[in-house]
């Protein structure tokens, strides 16, 4: 979860311009498609310290300017399946709360926890810069 001091539309403008992320995201590197309910993207990841990797995630919902989530998996359901969430919410007065939350299910989740460990770190540093990009975003005078 993080907190910005920014209005929810900054934050969902910026999280939902996908094809941006190269520019500045330092986790999701790499993001092709469109966020359509039932589409799928092609993701490239960078985990710190591991191996870069690119999955193909079905979007699953698709709320304008409050959710976006998405199910990936490895091979087959039930092996490695990943359901990845972003909110956004406005918390009034300019300010939104961000939450990702990644739901991992299956066989080889047990034998994953440095994969885990090094994804959570690459969200929390997404989070910080998507923070900063947001508030750099924001007029100068902005009501909070």
């Amino acid at each position: 979860m993080k907190i910005i001091a920014a209005p929810a539309q900054t934050v969902w403008a910026e999280l939902s311009a996908v094809a941006n992320f190269v520019e500045w995201n330092p986790f999701i590197t790499s993001v092709q498609g469109d966020l359509v309910a039932g589409s799928r993207l092609k993701v490239r990841i960078a985990p710190p310290g591991g191996r870069s990797m690119t999955f193909r995630p079905t979007i699953t919902v698709v709320q304008e300017g409050k959710r976006l989530e998405w199910l990936g998996r490895l091979v087959l359901p039930g092996v490695f399946d990943g359901r990845h969430s972003f909110l956004v919410e406005d918390l009034g007065g300019g300010v939104t709360r961000l939450t990702q939350a990644e739901e991992f299910s299956g066989v080889l989740v047990p034998f994953t926890r440095t994969i885990l460990e090094r994804t959570r770190a690459g969200f929390e540093a997404m989070n910080e810069v998507l923070r900063l990009r947001a508030e750099l975003r924001t007029p100068a005078g902005f009501q909070r």
